[in-house]
């Protein structure tokens, strides 16, 4: 059953988003951008819509469930699925808060929660505290802090606020990573720290936000600053001693990136010698960004893990001709060697900051009457991809957000069509870039149901222009170079909530809403999916149809990543971290002035009315039956 519906329904709220959207538009409009009112629409593509759809129950296997969330994405496949179905569609609206727990901080709040046995652990944004509470007694009191005092200089190179996306739990140890480089091992019942590891250097622009993975005793961790010509790894770590086990990095020789004999890429262009440096300038690959800050999947039976990796740099495209391997691609390895086994480029020659970090979902689905192994990619570039995970084959890419900057995926050679006259370069406003920077989605995790067989995906709706200049590399320092205003896309709103079927590459159901959906998603089966707003509703609504069936107003805007976990009573609980910040939320976090629409790499543009909705404040809700 299809249901398109909006948090706000009134038709005079509907009017007044579309109002707010033209006005935000007004100061941009110039040669032929406003001369004509189709021109917003021209060319642009949009997602097909399932209008009879009928749910499909998942085949294949997921990992057990025993109740805990014992790192950011539920399990290794990155389902964002809980089994528990205690609360569920028929008394969901029953929900009331069990506790709150306050950081006492007031940047962004992007962490998943943890619950391991009868402790939640909670890792914040800088200083990048790491809190445990006890879960068996009334208000789950604090059972102890771990503080690793990161370098308060480590501030000056976080390009998007100095957020962090939480930790993992293994073998009695809590795993995460501070922004001033460091990867902390901490004792999960004493909070005692077992070791610290400095695996970066701020003086290069280098921070870290992501959370880590934790792999057959192997910790996995990025690097962030893809604006600060950082040069992109990801590093496993020996969960015992804290050792750098192994180092892949993005761009660079073959044996920098370890390829070697095992690498065999699905498609032509990403086949051949020392890529990482020959689709690059001359020495521009050791500047080039390609950083590993976002999810990382694992498939236990194939040994392999998946990651994306980020956009090249600088975001002048005109400073680095070539496809720029292996930036804004996915890479298939063997986490015991780190060893290439497959890598496709989603976006080559990456010209609007399409980062290919988002999520990897591992599935089994029936694609054209065959059962493959796939994993589900919703890329910032605005399709998602459906790809064989044993091979890197493009088995679909479908749209599921308005699209300018592309004509499609050609699934022969995997190539992504560029539009060449949106094509942004020096010395020329490019208008109407349908996604923007921050992508069709950005980090912000999606869900899987496996009794709808449907991912939840929670994205943006935005449009930019932009402008390249030239920009010089000063280590440490920002090197961006393109001026960007975003504003909302076509039906005057910032973000939804689709509901998407990855094997007809169609939406089912999506919720509009405001602003952009930076939080992350949640699937239970109680068939209800969770997911937070900029404006700090907290909401659950029915995995089937996206009725809204429980909403609750935090205290501050929501990016985190909700998670649910049966608690020491036996009883179900849902928990979100509130606290607005991020890239989205940074006009708020950062006090930054409304009338800069470039702010904030030109995200203000799109948020200038978020300060009359949220304040800042960090805060952990937990939520219960009666």
């Amino acid at each position: 059953m299809l249901k398109v519906h909006e948090r706000r329904p009134t038709l005079a709220n509907t009017l007044l988003c579309y109002v707010v959207s033209l006005l935000l538009l007004l100061p941009l409009c110039a040669d032929s951008f406003c001369s004509d009112s189709k021109s917003h629409t021209s060319g642009m593509i949009l997602p097909a819509t399932e209008s009879n759809y009928q749910p499909r129950p998942y085949q294949g296997k997921l990992a057990p469930d025993d109740g805990q969330w014992i790192r950011p994405a539920k399990d290794y496949a990155s389902t964002r699925y809980s089994t528990l179905d205690q609360i569920n569609t028929g008394n969901v609206k029953n929900l009331k808060l069990a506790f709150t727990f306050s950081t006492g901080l007031v940047r962004g709040h992007e962490a998943a929660p943890l619950v391991v046995q009868n402790t939640m652990y909670i890792v914040t944004p800088w200083p990048n505290n790491l809190y445990a509470l006890d879960l068996t007694k009334p208000g789950a009191p604090m059972k102890w802090v771990y503080q690793p005092m990161p370098t308060p200089a480590s501030k000056g190179v976080a390009c998007c606020d100095v957020v962090n996306r939480g930790a993992s739990y293994d073998n009695g140890r809590i795993y995460y990573n501070t922004l001033d480089d460091q990867t902390v091992c901490v004792d999960a019942n004493s909070g005692k720290e077992i070791w610290k590891t400095r695996v970066g250097d701020i003086n290069k622009g280098e921070s870290m936000t992501m959370a880590p993975l934790v792999v057959k005793g192997k910790v996995l961790v990025g690097v962030s600053g893809g604006e600060f010509g950082v040069r992109g790894w990801l590093k496993a770590l020996d969960g015992k001693s804290g050792k750098v086990a192994w180092t892949a990095y993005t761009a660079g020789p073959d044996k920098d990136v370890l390829i070697g004999s095992r690498y065999k890429p699905f498609y032509a262009q990403d086949r051949g010698q020392d890529l990482g440096v020959k689709s690059w300038p001359p020495d521009a690959w050791k500047i080039g960004g390609g950083g590993v800050w976002g999810w990382i999947s694992y498939d236990p039976e194939l040994n392999l893990i998946y990651y994306g990796t980020a956009n090249p740099g600088p975001w002048d495209s005109d400073a680095r001709p070539g496809d720029n391997k292996f930036a804004s691609g996915i890479f298939a390895r063997d986490p015991d060697t780190g060893e290439a086994v497959w890598f496709y480029q989603f976006s080559p020659h990456d010209l609007f900051d399409y980062d290919a970090v988002n999520e990897n979902i591992l599935l089994d689905l029936p694609i054209n009457g065959q059962t493959r192994k796939v994993l589900v990619h919703p890329d910032r570039n605005g399709y998602v991809y459906v790809m064989d995970r044993t091979s890197g084959e493009v088995l679909s890419a479908s749209p599921f957000a308005p699209i300018t900057t592309s004509r499609g995926v050609d699934l022969k050679t995997g190539l992504l069509q560029y539009v060449e006259e949106k094509e942004p370069h020096r010395g020329k406003v490019s208008r109407e870039l349908c996604p923007t920077a921050p992508g069709a989605k950005d980090w912000q995790p999606s869900a899987f149901s496996p009794k709808t067989g449907l991912v939840y995906i929670p994205h943006n709706h935005l449009c930019m222009d932009e402008e390249d200049v030239a920009v010089n590399y000063i280590a440490g320092t920002p090197y961006v170079g393109a001026n960007v205003v975003m504003y909302n896309a076509p039906g005057g709103y910032g973000g939804e909530f689709t509901a998407w079927d990855p094997v007809s590459g169609k939406v089912v159901w999506k919720i509009p809403d405001h602003f952009p959906v930076w939080s992350g998603a949640l699937a239970t089966a109680g068939d209800l999916v969770f997911y937070g707003t900029l404006d700090g509703w907290f909401h659950a609504v029915d995995a089937r149809s996206g009725q809204q069936l429980w909403q609750f107003k935090t205290g501050s805007g929501i990016i985190g990543q909700p998670i649910t976990y049966r608690g020491p009573d036996g009883k179900q609980y849902v928990a979100i971290l509130s606290g607005v910040g991020g890239w989205a939320g940074a006009i708020v976090a950062g006090g930054l002035d409304p009338r800069d629409k470039s702010a904030a790499l030109g995200f203000v543009g799109a948020m200038q009315d978020l300060p009359k909705y949220t304040t800042s404040g960090g805060t952990l809700y937990v939520f219960q039956l009666p």
